[in-house]
């Protein structure tokens, strides 16, 4: 207790010390006063308690100590508000003080003192901070007012700073334009419809000339807003982008990224056959080449822009694929991805030095690289079908070398060979069959299951083989049990007399003996298809398959668009947009490059490049999971739900499915009408969906019947039956429901809402006297009264039981219509209503009475959507 009681008073003489020393006559030692007081703020002491004293020494010429104060001001301003008023004064006359830095540091300030009690009184000095003549001073009041948009948006617009910004960008110093530029941008961001940045072809010109004066980091903000103008034709591309080539030769990487991608998004508009865009390709290359000789972290953050940019024009770099090999001293990161970048420039004309790249990296020590370079071999066979027989051989030599994790990667790959070549390398399953017994990783036992069961008629004993897998079945992952499960079913239909007993054991294992849903499912399935029908089980089970796709890890070509935009940003690192990791953004822009040959029809609205998109609100974020599965909970969509078809999941969101959709009621039962599109370049199958506990109980009351692979490009509607005795868990709003929908690729999730009149049970009618004795029995606190205003309707109780919302009674009270309704959920909530109709009025009153008050905001939207359809 002694001791703290001593720290205590040493503290508070410390203080008292420090007091004495900043009201002291002597100017050096008031300096070093508050130097003793920022080294105690800065090691995190609360110095709070000498506030008053600190902003007394503002009234100085000394330029540092005024630094060493502001820079107090701007730590305790916001924990002391109130005394914050006292440097208002200070503020307004160091605005107008003869040295520029001492005015600049005042508007800087300024903008740092996030208070609201004392924005108001900063006006004025920062609208003549805005017009001084020093282009120093006036660069800093302009992101001022950006940091000032940020703590009062309406204060600023009332003051007419916007308009002020907007001017600053005509001005003649580059670096005002540059701070101009940003700050507009920056409240662009949060106000995405304001058209702040009102570019036009004089203004673009402007900034283009502002471009070549001012500072590296002036460039980047001037090339971004140049990134989102969309320029009115070909010519006015081609200008653009000859103008900023220069910047390509830039010492900050930062600046050459922001240059690539203007040109990126320009060249779109250029015609192919120009020379110009021929030799623009030519001037891309070295800076990008440039980049890869800088440090690791700097080389990987290039080598995910390089990555976009050869997915979108792999022409670009298609000579320069010897700075992608891999370096000895590489960390793991750059290694993984600079091996990425060379499958994708892989041709005929360089496969054979990519070839024997990979194979030394196979015989490397990292075993993740390895991996990959085992991996990669696969994908050079599948890209460059010239290769094929040359990566067989290479995948052969290396299985030779018995080491165990290089063997399983090459069975996995070469079963990816055999897909895309069918019949033409099947000799060397020979030598993979020896590898057998040394297989542990689930990926390389199915992919070894799933080529002994497609070649079982060329493999003497594939019996024994697939019969050595099933002892340990229920010990065996579920993508190995589902391949074994397959490849006996595909045997007994090539053997049928040799494998019936293997067959029905394995049927009975996966029907009787497991619970994994997916494996029951598929036994049961192919049980019923042979014990009904072997002809058809044949032509389901050893149908033919589609071809695998060159490339099946590219990015989706909408979602490729919108990165190459943010090239130089976070979203080109993730490759993933930015609505999918900024938080709480208020308006985050879907950006798009423009069409070849596009013209810009107003070049007034040309500011925002593409129009944006609407993004769609009731999707969840990407990390979002099905709530209650994972003890999560999904943020509900905001927006009522319609009758009209709505994109639920975004095909960027989900690896290229789309799924959109809408609810119907139909003889009883509710439906499901979903969309379902494949936007990827793979096939999709093994469809399944599931809800999330919700407030009604909504649950599929049967499969997902997607009945044929979903390829490319194909939409196919499917019409999903739903119960109510599902699993209940209260939502907010109450008709939010989450879904997990499953297929071969992935797993994805979104959520929806669901009209309440989806519930409305046909035997919703009551009886006359019923209602009466139910409606006194609510209490009156249970009444909720909305107000439904615009609907012309002539009978308005023929058009509400078509949604089985079913009038009991009718009578008119002083010129106005009481109709009295009853409504019942399918969980046996009744729901009351007295709705007011009045002629040639066009508002009608509606009262509701419910046991569940919380049900009648979403009957009232029903209402409402009814009455007003």
């Amino acid at each position: 207790m002694r001791s703290v009681m001593f720290r205590f008073h040493v503290c508070a003489g410390e203080i008292f010390e420090l007091k004495a020393e900043l009201n002291s006559d002597k100017k050096e030692k008031k300096k070093e006063a508050v130097k003793k007081v920022i080294a105690s703020m800065t090691v995190g002491k609360d110095v709070s308690a000498l506030f008053p004293d600190v902003v007394n020494c503002m009234q100085t010429d000394n330029l540092e100590l005024k630094k060493l104060v502001y820079l107090y001001l701007m730590n305790y301003a916001k924990s002391q508000p109130d005394m914050a008023i006292m440097a208002v004064n200070t503020f307004v006359k160091d605005c107008e003080d003869p040295n520029p830095l001492i005015r600049a540091l005042a508007v800087r300030t300024m903008g740092c003192i996030r208070v609201d009690k004392i924005t108001e009184y900063l006006c004025e000095p920062l609208r003549k901070c805005l017009k001084d003549e020093d282009p120093y001073v006036r660069k800093t009041a302009a992101v001022c007012v950006a940091k000032l948009h940020d703590i009062n948006a309406q204060l600023v617009e009332d003051q007419g700073f916007l308009d002020t910004l907007k001017d600053l960008i005509s001005d003649s110093n580059p670096m005002v334009v540059a701070n101009a530029v940003a700050a507009l941008s920056e409240i662009a961001e949060s106000h995405p419809n304001s058209n702040l940045l009102d570019l036009n072809p004089q203004s673009i010109n402007k900034l283009l000339t502002a471009l070549n004066e001012c500072t590296e980091w002036g460039q980047i903000f001037i090339l971004d807003c140049l990134a989102n103008y969309t320029p009115r034709d070909d010519r006015e591309s081609q200008s653009i982008c000859e103008r900023v080539t220069p910047r390509l030769s830039h010492a900050n990487s930062a600046v050459v990224l922001s240059a690539v991608k203007v040109l990126m998004k320009f060249m779109e508009m250029l015609p192919k056959d120009l020379d110009y865009y021929g030799t623009l390709l030519k001037k891309l290359a070295p800076p990008l080449v440039t980049l890869l000789s800088a440090e690791p972290e700097l080389q990987y953050v290039a080598l995910r822009n390089i990555n976009l940019i050869v997915q979108k024009r792999p022409e670009i770099l298609k000579h320069e694929m010897k700075v992608f090999f891999v370096k000895y001293n590489d960390p793991i990161y750059v290694k993984l991805e600079k091996l990425d970048i060379m499958i994708r420039l892989a041709s005929q004309a360089n496969i054979a030095q990519v070839l024997a790249e990979l194979k030394e990296y196979a015989t490397e020590v990292d075993v993740d690289f390895v991996r990959k370079a085992v991996r990669a071999i696969g994908r050079c066979a599948i890209k460059v079908e010239q290769s094929a027989e040359r990566c067989v051989s290479t995948l052969l030599d290396l299985i030779q070398t018995k080491v165990n994790y290089v063997v399983q990667e090459a069975i996995v790959v070469i079963k990816d060979i055999f897909r895309k070549y069918p019949n033409k390398y099947e000799s060397v399953i020979a030598t993979l069959c020896e590898n057998l017994d040394s297989l542990d990783e689930p990926e390389a036992r199915a992919a070894m299951i799933w080529i002994v069961g497609e070649y079982a008629e060329r493999i003497d004993n594939a019996d024994e083989l697939l019969e050595s897998f099933l002892e340990g079945f229920h010990d065996e992952s579920t993508q190995v049990q589902l391949q074994l499960l397959t490849a006996i079913v595909k045997l007994f239909l090539k053997k049928p007399t040799e494998t019936q007993e293997l067959v029905q054991q394995v049927l009975s294992l996966a029907t009787q003996d497991s619970d994994n849903p997916d494996l029951r499912d598929r036994g049961y399935i192919y049980w019923r298809l042979l014990s009904t029908d072997p002809v058809a089980a044949k032509e389901v089970v050893l149908a033919e398959k589609p071809l695998i796709s060159e490339e099946t890890d590219l990015i989706e070509p909408t979602l490729l668009e919108e990165l190459i935009c943010h090239i130089g940003t976070l979203a080109s690192v993730y490759h993933k947009p930015p609505s999918a990791f900024v938080e709480g953004s208020r308006g985050v822009m879907h950006k798009r490059l423009p069409a070849q040959g596009t013209e810009c029809p107003d070049v007034g609205n040309a500011a925002g490049g593409s129009a944006p998109e609407a993004a769609p609100s009731i999707i969840p974020s990407q990390g979002d999971l099905l709530g209650d599965l994972l003890n999560l909970d999904l943020a509900p969509p905001t927006t009522p739900a319609v009758l009209l078809p709505l994109v639920w999941l975004p095909a960027m969101k989900a690896k290229g499915l789309e799924i959109s959709g809408t609810f119907a009621r139909r003889a009883g039962v509710i439906q499901m009408e979903l969309v379902l599109t494949n936007k990827a370049m793979s096939v999709m199958t093994d469809f399944a969906i599931q809800f999330n506990r919700n407030s009604f109980g909504l649950a599929p009351a049967g499969p997902l019947q997607v009945l044929t692979p979903l390829g490319p490009n194909q939409t196919i509607e499917v019409s999903l039956p739903l119960s109510t005795v599902g699993p209940v868990m209260k939502m907010d709003p109450l008709n939010n429901l989450q879904v997990a929908v499953k297929n071969n690729i992935d797993v994805f999730y979104f959520s929806c809402q669901y009209p309440i009149s989806m519930l409305f049970v046909e035997d919703g009618k009551m009886e006359r006297q019923v209602f009466l004795a139910t409606w006194k029995d609510i209490p009156n606190d249970n009444e909720s009264q909305f107000q439904i205003q615009d609907c012309h309707l002539n009978s308005a109780s023929n058009k509400l039981q078509g949604s089985n919302i079913f009038t009991i009674a009718k009578r008119t009270v002083e010129g106005q219509d009481m109709l009295y309704m009853s409504i019942k959920l399918s969980n046996g909530i009744w729901v009351l209503a007295e709705l007011k109709v009045q002629a040639g009025n066009p508002n009608y009153t509606i009262s509701l009475k419910c046991r569940a008050p919380e049900v009648s905001q979403c009957v009232f939207q029903c209402y409402e959507a009814v009455l007003k359809n």
